[in-house]
């Protein structure tokens, strides 16, 4: 096969959102993927080293405070004339951090890349001279070239072709316009192999734009894109980085049976991780104070699985990098307008994903809208998740929704940025996200991304398609998990997720109860964290009919991983449900996946079975009188307690046309002892005023009640004395 073999041709537009709906991209992989339910799955070779940090070096350097309470907007320029008012704009809207995306997507020479960032430094100045920060994005595998489909492009005519990521068949990672929307007519997108020269290209760039003064670089999603191609990187480059990593030679094709495929789905993560913290050390080389935000796709679904990229694999990395998470709507050109309740449960999911894969650093995320109203509640659902806010209108990433809308909630956020960015969480419930369950069990052709996947009438380019595989709901892992959290958000239980790479105790040491959804795959490491928790006098709850009967690459184990923690063998049948005393705890099991019960059907007995260790052991402090459609979220800041509240409840178990109800409700919360109410306050950005202001409260007891009428959004803080 020659150089330039297999360049697929113009295929209909699509943007990253209908990307999603290929599952493992247009080219179809998982079709032949070997599934064969019942067969004993072959022994797996050792992990590969993935650099997973330890929990003591997370705390080891305080993140800036701009970056800690940033709010976010694009401020791409064309011409130099443009640059002050595109200031002066953001400014006056409350903006504090601007996003620069200028021509850096673009194969340039390097006296092309040089003198742009003359400019870039210009632009940084102007900025700063107005109190504001600059983060530049900067693709971090794609290179497009303008016109080159019929011209002279990165792949055909330069480093390209040697360069390019493959797929296990050899085919190129290349395409031409019309593919996807950031992609035009007649232009060519091509994907480079990490472990090419490219790093070491692209990490000389990277300290180029160091130098310019920006505060941050943001290197665009670094995955093994899977638009026309799925499972790339088989090039010489990424054969060898995986021998080396692994001993293993390639796997000849997708088949979750052989375990040197199953190796190579979890080396990629690693891989592109250890790519991550190359672009921040190479950025702080140049300027120490430098950050990094490195763009990332994937969530909670299955989406990690096929491009590689794991955004939790970085939690607990101390290097100066964090993610901006693209968080995706419904539809491209509808938003969320048109979600179930359910839907809007996967998109708070999403977010809770996103605020603890980036652990202790800032979690910055896409806030995708449509018209002012629906972008105002997706903003809100953002900002009560302790994410920072990047306001876009949907499908683009370089224009707002609305300045007015924008102005409002960003005024509201520089309000109460401390309430919201600095305050500890009160959960004592988690919830577990085990990245190899996602990878390996029950392997399917869709993503997950939400449950509704027919659009409505006269809505197109719906995330779904109509396809019924993409649905998490017929995912045994994804919708176990996604399940778990609709009935935590419906029963207006306070919870934190907690991701697995690197897992350690201190993640687990302030919940009273962790939530184990599904759980199947786990490595050695996780099990005995796991089993110590439980000892030391923690509470678990495990569902599904293989509980950590998998290793970390998804070979069945001859026994169960926590037998003893379940009182559970393979040796005899499991139980429906069992209740097993181990050290100073307690392990319950359900067989049955009673989350993907509640998520498909709102059966109260599959979610009262989740919730019968949180009621026992975990009863919160804080509860909510109300509409279950109301989001909770409890912190805490000093000697306050700090309440967010959002409210869906204009979305039903049915699609229909977006309204805004306010939402009446009771808040309530107990008081420390000795403990006395010195005010209760109530701040939104849904008027005019973003300022807390007082409102009523009655104290019973130990218990202070609070009425409320919640618009969108209210932040309440119960301050004592």
């Amino acid at each position: 096969m020659s150089e330039h073999e297999g360049t697929p041709t113009a295929a209909p537009r699509i943007g990253r959102r209908r990307l999603l709906r290929a599952g493992l991209g247009a080219g179809g992989a998982l079709a032949t993927v070997r599934l064969l339910p019942g067969r004993a799955r072959a022994a797996a070779p050792g992990p590969t080293a993935v650099p997973v940090p330890t929990g003591a070096a997370a705390a080891a350097q305080p993140w800036p405070e701009w970056a800690r309470h940033a709010r976010l907007a694009d401020g791409t320029f064309n011409e130099a004339a443009d640059m002050q008012p595109a200031v002066d704009a953001l400014k006056a809207q409350n903006v504090s951090v601007i996003e620069l995306d200028t021509i850096l997507s673009d194969w340039h020479t390097d006296a092309e890349f040089a003198a742009h960032m003359a400019d870039v430094t210009t632009f940084t100045r102007l900025a700063h001279a107005a109190g504001l920060r600059v983060v530049m994005y900067y693709p971090s595998l794609e290179v497009i070239s303008p016109g080159g489909l019929k011209g002279r492009s990165f792949y055909k005519n330069a480093e390209g072709g040697a360069w390019v990521q493959r797929d296990l068949d050899g085919k190129p990672n290349v395409f031409y316009g019309n593919v996807v929307v950031w992609v035009d007519k007649d232009d060519e997108s091509v994907w480079l192999s990490p472990d090419s020269p490219w790093r070491d290209y692209y990490l000389k760039r990277i300290k180029l734009l160091a130098a310019t003064g920006i505060d941050a670089i943001w290197p665009d999603v670094p995955i093994y894109f899977d638009g026309v191609l799925s499972w790339c990187d088989a090039s010489t480059w990424g054969a060898a980085a995986f021998k080396a990593d692994t001993g293993l030679a390639l796997p000849r094709a997708a088949d979750y049976n052989d375990p040197v495929f199953r190796a190579y789905v979890e080396w990629r993560h690693g891989n592109l991780a250890r790519f991550q913290l190359d672009i921040a050390a190479a950025a702080r080389s140049v300027n120490p104070d430098l950050v990094v935000f490195s763009e990332t796709v994937s969530m909670d679904y299955r989406y990690a699985t096929t491009i590689g990229l794991d955004g939790a694999y970085l939690r607990q990395a101390d290097a100066g990098i964090s993610q901006v998470w693209e968080v995706d709507v419904l539809g491209n050109y509808d938003g969320m307008r048109h979600a179930t309740a359910t839907d809007w449960t996967c998109l708070i999911s999403m977010y809770k994903y996103a605020r603890a894969a980036s652990g202790n650093r800032p979690a910055w995320a896409f806030s995708s809208g449509w018209q002012p109203d629906d972008a105002s509640l997706v903003l809100a659902q953002v900002i009560a998740t302790g994410c920072n806010p990047y306001e876009v209108r949907t499908p683009y990433k370089n224009e707002g929704v609305d300045a007015a809308m924008r102005t409002r909630v960003y005024a509201f956020v520089r309000a109460n940025e401390a309430r919201i960015f600095d305050a500890a969480s009160l959960a004592q419930v988690g919830v577990y996200h085990s990245s190899a369950s996602r990878d390996y069990v029950g392997p399917t052709a869709g993503n997950g991304m939400y449950v509704t996947v027919d659009p409505p009438a006269g809505v197109t380019d719906w995330w779904g398609g109509g396809d019924p595989t993409m649905s998490c709901a017929t995912m045994p892992w994804l919708g176990e998990f996604r399940g778990t959290v609709k009935a935590l958000v419906y029963a207006h239980v306070p919870f934190d997720t907690v991701t697995s790479p690197g897992l350690t105790a201190a993640d687990l040491a302030r919940f009273k109860v962790v939530l184990l959804p599904n759980l199947q795959a786990v490595s050695d490491a996780e099990a005995a964290v796991l089993r110590d928790y439980v000892r030391a006098g923690g509470t678990v709850l495990i569902t599904g009919p293989e509980p950590t009967g998998l290793d970390g690459l998804g070979a069945r184990r001859a026994e169960f991983a926590l037998a003893d923690v379940l009182g559970l063998s393979r040796a005899g049948e499991l139980p429906d449900t069992n209740r097993n005393a181990y050290g100073a705890g307690t392990a319950w099991y359900v067989k049955a996946l009673p989350g993907l019960s509640y998520l498909t059907g709102n059966d109260q007995a599959s979610a009262d079975r989740l919730l019968a260790p949180v009621r026992q052991s975990a009863p919160p402090a804080v509860t909510l009188a109300g509409d279950r459609r109301i989001f909770l979220e409890a912190r805490r800041l000093g000697g306050d307690v700090v309440v967010h509240l959002v409210n869906f409840t204009n979305f039903g178990d049915t699609q229909a046309d977006f309204r805004t109800t306010p939402a009446d409700c009771t808040l309530s919360c107990a008081l420390p002892a000795g403990a006395a109410v010195a005010s209760v306050t109530v701040a939104s950005p849904d008027g005019t005023d973003p300022a807390p202001g007082p409102v009523p409260y009655t104290v019973a007891g130990s218990t202070v009640s609070v009425p409320l009428t919640v618009v969108q959004y209210s932040l309440v803080t119960i301050s004592t004395r």
